[in-house]
């Protein structure tokens, strides 16, 4: 009976072995915010302290090309999640708060296609992939497939230390005790170990704000940097120890839960490093790669990356294979066995392949674009050993081999015409593409950038008619009279520009913040509405904020009509008799402006030698249109 016995019991301890290594894999993306490819110990930083990576490094493969997908933060991060460039995916900058762009609900996350296949999901840290953060007017981190989240639309507030801006599913939760990038974890370790169904695969996203200004690091490990005058840099690389002691306390609780082994985890960063290293808390580290964040020169887009997945990934490997963000989302998924959306193109590519020493086929070559970086090098593509920059208007362009010459140092786009036509060629076809594919009217309907227009003046205004009984402290160019609309009560009409002011009881020097109402009255085709704003009762020195509703846009824009075409503008469809809300916020201290109208928010810079906001009120082109009374919200 005993020697009967023992197949038996090879066979069900075999079946067992077979189901334990059926157990799905668990996915943690632990992700970063300016952190360089150099601030690292195991990246060679000969000073920053990081153990607990180190550690991780050795137990897995430490990637020497690594790149996030862009320069900046929200578009690598909309990449992490989508697998898309982020010009396909839509979040093409980096998002203010009350801004258009958001991630839609139209991309498909890697958390959406795990939850329907099991698995459990929590977003903890930084989200930014909207500007509406907390609102029902955008999708918030629930609405793309995460069952709990604990989150900021951007930066830990007031910094690190005891922030009080995060929201949990929904809920303020008031002021938290501690640093950031612990307290993102420790709520990471308490929902994986009291909230979650420990019976499903699980996901985790853990975005940290460190070392993202502003920078507050945990005296114990400033202390460790003691030997430095500079504050300064006793606060950076305090701030680097702190995310590797929270990023050792989660594995420390993968370990205490036993998960270690069934979970592939990956570190990474969303971009370079901030400032210049020089000075304040930016102490950030390229490595000697060249520029930093808002770049596409090496040094603002290759990053740390590290992976482990014990079992199928070498321990204490190395590997030079480029990688970039949007692989996260097609790794994950291969691993989990879920099939790629095949309705949309798809950037990433399964990295498995280089754990077995293999190369990596790329539909796709890495593609980066970035709102930020000087209109000289505004796109960038890595083929091969290769890599291409090119101008905003896609004339001009620069040539470097990254293998032979990581730092960038030497332009070979005349000395190498022919490789030069063919990384052009290669270029112009990958950004034409997105081109179409994304929702470009976002991005064309933004403020230009650099050097401003010359603004075109219209010459003073003739004084105009108040029949409001004094309501306005200024009217020229046209009639300001009551209206009998109860709820738009007064009405400005013109032939010409007109402008109806107030003045404030003291000048705005840091924030302004407005609300009105307004419809236009006119029967043909000229249609319009805005509020005029600035320093001096000057047409020509006022900023404009409403809608061109016989052109259907809103627009934001500096000076006369003359120069609507130089400002901003969101293209919709009026209907008729249609009426609109603004909202108009002009932060000062930022030099910003940005109106929210119907929803659709419009961003603008504030000119340089606007330094305090008076006057307010109506404004009109051609036409007659009605207000509300216009409410200030704040006034500082």
């Amino acid at each position: 009976m005993i020697k009967n016995r023992i197949p038996l019991l090879f066979c069900i301890a075999f079946s067992c072995l077979m189901q334990a290594k059926k157990k799905p894999s668990n996915f943690v993306v632990f992700l970063t915010d300016d952190l360089g490819w150099g601030d690292l110990a195991c990246y060679g930083h000969p000073v920053i302290q990081t153990p607990n990576l180190d550690k991780f490094a050795k137990q897995g493969m430490r990637f020497t090309q690594s790149y996030s997908a862009c320069g900046v933060c929200s578009p690598s991060r909309s990449s992490i999640l989508t697998g898309r460039t982020p010009y396909r995916n839509g979040v093409w900058r980096w998002i203010p708060g009350g801004h258009q762009v958001h991630l839609r609900t139209s991309e498909i996350t890697s958390a959406e296609l795990l939850k329907e296949k099991g698995y459990e999901t929590c977003h903890v840290g930084k989200w930014h992939l909207n500007g509406k953060f907390n609102s029902k007017d955008q999708p918030q981190p629930d609405a793309h497939g995460f069952d709990h989240w604990m989150a900021t639309q951007n930066n830990a507030a007031p910094n690190h230390r005891n922030p009080r801006n995060f929201v949990r599913n929904g809920k303020e939760v008031g002021e938290l005790k501690g640093y950031s990038a612990p307290l993102v974890v420790e709520e990471g370790i308490r929902w994986l170990k009291e909230k979650r169904d420990s019976k499903k695969p699980f996901f985790l996203n853990v975005w940290t704000h460190e070392p993202h200004l502003p920078i507050e690091s945990d005296p114990k490990f400033m202390e460790l940097y003691r030997k430095f005058d500079d504050e300064g840099i006793r606060q950076h690389h305090g701030n680097v120890t702190q995310i590797d002691h929270a990023f050792g306390n989660l594995m420390k609780a993968l370990d205490e839960l036993g998960e270690t082994e069934n979970t592939f985890v990956i570190f990474t960063s969303d971009n370079g490093p901030e400032g210049n290293g020089l000075k304040g808390r930016t102490r950030g580290s390229t490595g000697g790669l060249r520029e930093r964040k808002r770049s596409s020169h090496e040094g603002g887009i290759r990053v740390p990356g590290i992976v482990r997945w014990p079992g199928n990934v070498p321990a204490g490997s190395t590997s030079a294979t480029p990688i970039i963000g949007s692989d996260i989302f097609s790794t994950i998924l291969a691993v989990a066995g879920i099939p790629l959306p095949d309705d949309r193109t798809i950037d990433g590519v399964d990295i498995r392949p280089v754990f077995a020493g293999k190369p990596l086929k790329r539909p796709v070559p890495l593609y980066w674009r970035n709102h930020l970086a000087r209109s000289n090098i505004h796109v960038a593509l890595r083929d091969g050993e290769w890599k291409i920059l090119g101008n905003e208007t896609l004339e001009k362009f620069q040539l470097y081999h990254i293998e032979n010459d990581w730092q960038e140092k030497h332009d070979l786009a005349e000395s190498n015409p022919e490789k030069l036509a063919q990384m052009k060629q290669k270029l112009l076809e990958v950004h034409t593409q997105i081109e179409k594919e994304g929702p470009s009217k976002w991005w064309k309907n933004e403020a230009p950038r650099g050097k401003p227009r010359k603004l075109k003046k219209s010459g003073l205004l003739p004084k105009g008619d108040d029949e409001t009984g004094g309501i306005y402290a200024i009217v020229k160019g046209g009639t300001a009279s009551k209206h009998r609309d109860t709820i738009l009560s007064h009405a400005l009409t013109s032939s010409g520009e007109a402008i109806a002011l107030h003045e404030l009881p003291e000048p705005a020097t840091r924030k302004l913040v407005l609300k009105t109402s307004y419809k236009s009255l006119a029967s043909g085709n000229t249609k319009n509405a805005a509020i005029a704003f600035g320093d001096t009762p000057n047409n020509d020195s006022l900023l404009k904020a409403g809608t061109a509703i016989g052109m259907n846009a809103h627009v934001l824009f500096h000076g006369s009509w003359e120069n609507v075409s130089g400002g901003t503008k969101n293209s919709m469809l009026a209907k008729k008799d249609s009426s609109f809300e603004l909202t108009l916020a002009v932060d000062l201290a930022k030099g910003s402006v940005s109106a929210t109208i119907n929803g659709r928010t419009l961003a603008f810079p504030l000119p340089e030698d606007i330094k305090q906001i008076r006057y307010f009120g109506p404004y009109v082109k051609g036409t007659s249109s009605a207000f509300t009374s216009i409410e200030i919200l704040e006034a500082d």
